[in-house]
């Protein structure tokens, strides 16, 4: 494992956290808080990044961005189905 790996992993983990509250008023509120574009674009490029890092051998950052990616999902799942 290098360096890069655990820096790049470190600041995924606080970025999907700064998610979860996010993500906690859309099931409370039954309300799709974040745009539809601002989801799917986020999300679709997390997974495209989670991708690379694996190519790269970077395993515990591309780990940290798919589930990055599994939470901007779920946004796009609570802006689709809360009305």
């Amino acid at each position: 494992m290098v360096w890069q790996d655990i820096v790049i992993a470190i600041v995924i983990v606080f970025l999907a956290y700064a998610l979860i509250p996010q993500i906690y008023k859309g099931f409370k509120e039954k309300r799709g808080l974040i745009s539809l574009q601002t989801s799917i674009i986020t999300g679709v490029g997390m997974y495209i990044l989670s991708y690379i890092y694996f190519t790269l051998n970077l395993f515990f950052s591309a780990t940290m961005v798919f589930i990055s990616g599994l939470f901007w999902t779920i946004l796009f799942f609570q802006k689709k189905f809360y009305k």
